[in-house]
């Protein structure tokens, strides 16, 4: 999963490229990078480490120009090279750099095409080049030495008919302007908006609305699948269906953890949906045990606290906040290697003793992946002197991998891969584990949009929506994204398959 952004403006765009990075800096937590145009030559910084690490006034000065674009990565496939930190830049044709959120199903055969075919060479591992290179390759196949507006929805239209899985863009060309454009399914988010200003209009695009809100900027709406968005640099806009076959199906796992609370996505308020969450999970609970012993509804923090708040005020108990949260860790979830991920939990939580003691505790997460800081947390509240612990998650058992840009890993690595309920309880430790349905958590989300008819839920249910995804491709998957395989790449050995780039 990767955070992009990209501005095009009567003004210098460098602070608030920064500024749209820190926003989005929970998408991704391993490299950032920023490119601008001043004219027609690119500036660009980017390396490994958060917003605030990467970049320094003196890389700030250098990033001149009035549109730009910008990137925050995380790693699906553990890889933390900083030759993977994007934007990518490839010279020919015009001089063009692109940022990706997501994740190309077919990038092995793209790759070698790429390679055989077009002629064209490609300098790491990421999908996130290999697509660069065939919207380079499609726009250098116009034979223009300057292109116009229809010329690149005319490419756009090559390249969604080349390319497979997941993936919101945003490119710049030398002295043209800004792209962007997203999957024919819209399965990771994008959104556009703008800003009137004294000499015209400024345009924005990002991964999430909440960007948007943050610089001033209103949002448009949401860049429908198989859309391209085109600002050139005097500032017009222009948009263009350029998909043959189109249906939204956006991934819901933005709803459940990804996204932040504050952003709307498809026209859906990540808060709300998160509500009507903890209403769902609320009502499973009365159902299954209408006597229950709860005595305290306690969240995991962050993203489970708009959920636990709505168990415990339907439930009609006490809500409190039973965890202190180290911000300077990172999100354990998207941590490369099982050992890094177990040493941070600890460091992350701290348990207050008073709101366990004694006392039968509820505690609500949003999801469950591979079950390891579940394990420890509730562990955590035992030590803390619970009597009896109680675990929900929000989401439905996370049984398949992630093929679509999230980093849920080799199906092996999933706590509730070929596992039922009742054993995944037993491999936790808690004395009653409650997870969402499915249909519960489908609605949930639909509810903020009912236009949406279909949503990716493959981790829970292993159905991917590009219809593409076969058992030769999950296993190359899983021996590329498991964590030995991690580990390998850490340790500067070589793993077959590309890295995910967004």
């Amino acid at each position: 999963m990767c955070g992009i952004a990209g501005i095009v403006s009567s003004e210098e765009v460098n602070q608030e490229l920064y500024e749209a990075l820190t926003v989005l800096q929970h998408r991704g937590q391993d490299a950032a990078g920023i490119v601008t145009c001043d004219g027609s030559r690119f500036h660009l910084r980017k390396d490994s480490g958060l917003v605030r690490d990467v970049f320094h006034t003196k890389h700030m000065l250098k990033l001149r120009g009035t549109m730009g674009i910008a990137h925050v990565r995380y790693p699906t496939a553990g890889c933390t090279s900083s030759a993977e930190a994007q934007p990518f830049y490839v010279n020919s044709p015009y001089g063009i750099t692109l940022a990706h959120n997501g994740n190309l199903t077919n990038a092995e055969h793209l790759k070698e095409e790429l390679f055989v075919q077009d002629q064209r060479h490609l300098n790491t591992d990421s999908d996130s080049e290999v697509l660069l290179n065939v919207f380079a390759h499609e726009l250098h196949e116009l034979g223009k030495l300057r292109i116009g507006v229809s010329d690149v929805f005319q490419a756009l239209r090559g390249v969604h008919g080349r390319i497979r899985g997941a993936y919101s863009v945003v490119a710049m060309i030398s002295n043209f302007g800004i792209i962007a454009f997203r999957d024919p399914h819209g399965i990771r988010p994008l959104v556009f908006g703008q800003r009137f200003t004294e000499t015209g209009i400024d345009y924005m695009v990002a991964s999430e609305s909440v960007a948007l809100d943050v610089l001033g900027f209103t949002k448009v709406r949401d860049v429908d699948p198989g859309e391209a968005i085109i600002i050139q640099k005097d500032g017009t806009l222009h948009t263009q269906q350029c998909a043959a076959e189109t249906t939204l199906s956006p991934c819901i796992f933005e709803y459940v953890y990804f996204a932040r609370p504050d952003s709307i996505l498809d026209n859906i308020s990540v808060y709300k949906a998160r509500r009507r969450m903890g209403d769902k999970l609320a009502d499973k609970i009365q159902r299954l045990r209408p006597d229950h012993d709860i005595d305290v509804v306690i969240p995991i923090p962050d993203t489970s606290r708009t959920s636990a708040l709505q168990v415990a005020n339907r439930l009609g108990v006490r809500y409190r906040e039973g965890f202190i949260k180290n911000r300077y860790i990172g999100r354990t979830f998207i941590m490369p290697g099982q050992q890094l991920r177990k040493k941070s939990v600890r460091q992350k939580l701290n348990a207050i003793g008073m709101e366990f003691e004694g006392r039968n505790v509820l505690l609500v997460d949003d999801s469950i992946v591979r079950g390891t800081t579940s394990e420890q947390i509730i562990q955590m509240a035992r030590d803390a002197g619970a009597n009896k612990v109680y675990f929900a998650s929000a989401a439905p058992p996370v049984r398949y991998p992630n093929v679509y840009g999230i980093d849920m890993p080799a199906a092996e690595e999933l706590i509730a891969h070929d596992r039922t309920e009742q054993e995944v309880e037993k491999a936790l430790g808690c004395d009653w584990l409650i997870y969402q349905d499915l249909e519960d958590l489908i609605n949930a989300v639909q509810r903020g949009n009912p236009e949406i008819k279909e949503f990716d839920t493959s981790c829970f249910n292993g159905q991917y929506v590009t219809g593409d995804v076969n058992q030769e491709y999950l296993d190359r998957l899983s021996s590329n994204r498991n964590d030995d395989a991690k580990t390998r790449r850490q340790q500067g050995g070589s793993v077959i398959g590309l890295h995910n780039g967004g």
